[in-house]
């Protein structure tokens, strides 16, 4: 990038960081002015005149901004210090995807890389209260997803949004998280292992600045990064309303495949789900449906009913019959197999070791996802 572009993404950055102005109306001023170096030196009334500016009040305050020029300056290089890098639309790495976008972001602060256009993407969004039954179903989605090629994306939210991000590291793929706060922030901290692997196999991305809070209106903002990112959208678990199905009506609007995990008419968790699946959402069946439908050759995997009758012993098949996508107690699994409580433990670490049991919380235990 020459000097005369480094300016250019200079001034972009400090016009970026003018609360209140959303990416639209930036795209708007430096169209008006001619680019983003001349905008410093268009007078507020000029932008109001246009269009542009609506109140008085913006006008004064995008003239006040002015002052702020030279600590946005310093903030602007001391990114790199912070391992952070500030992408915009005037660069070549910026993502295609996001430029089909009607109010793509002009600024994307990152710490690790950007996804390829090359590589295929997929959103695995979902509800942070989500059930066993939906992280493990997340998780394995992702891994597979992962290992075919796939960049997952998502929002390090607990619940679906980590499965996802960890079935993806653990399949070897990359993974790309869009935080609704400042990528120097790990929000929520319980997330923080993932949080630290990321940039490692893929990257943080936000359109907020560094030491920005987690305020609960940029995440709705932020969702329509994810889905800009991604090729389909996979919709794990979500209440009738909620901030993955302002992601799925996002990805709609951009045009993206949506897939929904379908579940129990009886299930809050699985209201959004079957409501996007009714209104002609993909039904969520495998990740080798998806991987086909993307256009990417799959491995035809053993039935996984063979698989597990193949690899368990006789007490091993009994206790293995009695799980479900519901946790079930210890005490429970014992009275259904027919066996001591001390009998069933056992069976059941060696279960757990194969994948083919989890443990969810205390003693209650799901069938593992193959």
């Amino acid at each position: 990038m020459g000097t005369g572009e480094e300016l250019e993404k200079l001034f972009l950055h400090w016009l970026c960081r003018l609360e209140g102005l959303g990416p639209v109306t930036v795209q708007r001023i430096g169209a008006f002015a001619g680019g983003f170096r001349n905008a410093y030196y268009i007078e507020g009334m000029e932008l109001k005149k246009a269009g542009i500016l609506k109140r008085e009040e913006s006008c004064h305050r995008f003239d006040a901004w002015k002052k702020e020029f030279h600590s946005m300056e310093e903030a602007y290089y001391r990114l790199a210090d912070q391992g952070i890098r500030f992408i915009t639309p005037l660069d070549q790495e910026y993502p295609n995807r996001l430029l089909h976008m009607y109010d793509y972001p002009m600024g994307l602060y990152v710490k690790g890389m950007l996804p390829q256009e090359k590589h295929p993407a997929a959103a695995v969004i979902g509800a942070r209260d989500c059930s066993a039954y939906g992280r493990l179903t997340a998780e394995h989605m992702a891994k597979e997803l992962a290992r075919a090629g796939v960049d997952i994306i998502s929002g390090l939210a607990l619940g679906i949004d980590g499965a996802g991000h960890k079935g993806a590291l653990d399949g070897g793929g990359k993974t790309f998280a869009v935080l609704g706060c400042g990528v120097d922030l790990c929000y929520p901290r319980s997330n923080y292992s993932l949080y630290a692997r990321i940039p490692d196999q893929g990257g943080l991305l936000s359109e907020y600045p560094p030491k920005t809070t987690p305020l609960p209106r940029n995440f709705p903002i932020r969702n329509r990064i994810i889905s800009g990112l991604s090729d389909v959208i996979l919709v794990m678990e979500a209440r009738k309303k909620s901030g993955s199905l302002i992601t799925a009506q996002a990805g709609l609007d951009q045009g993206k495949e949506i897939y929904a995990l379908p579940g129990r008419i009886t299930d809050a968790l699985s209201e959004g789900c079957n409501q996007l699946i009714a209104s002609g959402a993909f039904v969520l069946l495998s990740p080798s449906c998806v991987l086909e439908n993307m256009g990417i050759f799959c491995e035809k995997r053993e039935n996984l009913g063979e698989k597990n009758q193949k690899g368990l012993a006789k007490r091993e098949k009994m206790v293995y019959s009695c799980l479900d996508s519901e946790p079930l107690h210890l005490e429970e699994i014992a009275k259904r197999a027919g066996l001591s409580v001390s009998q069933s433990m056992d069976v059941l670490l060696t279960l757990e070791l194969g994948g083919y049991a989890v443990r969810t919380t205390g003693l209650y235990y799901v069938r593992g996802i193959l």
